[in-house]
């Protein structure tokens, strides 16, 4: 089934309604960031805003709605995420937009399931999707943002292992749960861009 036109306005307004103000302007920027880099990938554009604008559909639910939700369709949850429930907003909103905003593109789904974590052989839509949610113009924190916002427009792979890396030192340093598949897709980014330094240097 292919979208319509309009779709992504509906999606747009749908957003504006479910998220809160600062969650709704940081969707905006990652679907315009995600749709600059379709363009310098060759990739569709639209796909790149619908994944954009749904990333974090299920951001703004309560912790025992996004459970509920796991439960009832039999969406998988590890212990990690068991712990910490506002972890499973990426499962829970690809399901959303199958569910409620009728996507049926498995790539589009596949950016929106492993736009936190990431997941090691991703297509090209699911990288920008990452990469994105990282580097949008809101975003202001991370001590790496100058440098990945330039590489980003160079290397896809090569900015996966520069923000992975980052990540898993800033949860080790700040006590945080890393979940297993973050550091999965830390080494095979690695091994794909076949690093001599890893970013990342803390024990394994």
């Amino acid at each position: 089934m292919r979208m319509k036109d309009n779709d992504l306005k509906k999606i747009r307004k749908a957003m504006e309604k479910t998220l809160d103000s600062k969650r709704y302007e940081h969707t905006l920027g990652v679907a315009y960031t995600a749709a600059a880099l379709a363009m310098r990938y060759d990739e569709s554009v639209k796909n790149a805003q619908i994944a954009g604008l749904l990333h974090d559909c299920a951001k703004c639910m309560s912790d025992e709605k996004r459970l509920s939700i796991c439960k009832k369709h039999n969406i998988g949850i590890n212990e990690i995420e068991r712990r910490n429930p506002f972890l499973l907003h990426a499962k829970v909103g690809s399901f959303l937009a199958m569910d409620e905003y009728h996507v049926t593109d498995p790539d589009i789904v596949n950016a929106i399931l492993n736009h936190t974590t990431g997941r090691p052989g991703m297509s090209t839509l699911e990288k920008i999707i990452f990469i994105a949610d990282y580097i949008e113009p809101g975003r202001k924190q991370a001590p790496i943002l100058k440098e990945v916002r330039k590489l980003a427009f160079t290397d896809l792979d090569e900015t996966m292992v520069r923000i992975l890396g980052s990540t898993l030192d800033y949860l080790q340093e700040g006590g945080g749960e890393i979940d297993p598949m973050t550091r999965r897709t830390y080494e095979y980014y690695c091994r794909e861009t076949e690093r001599g330094t890893q970013t990342w240097k803390k024990s394994h």
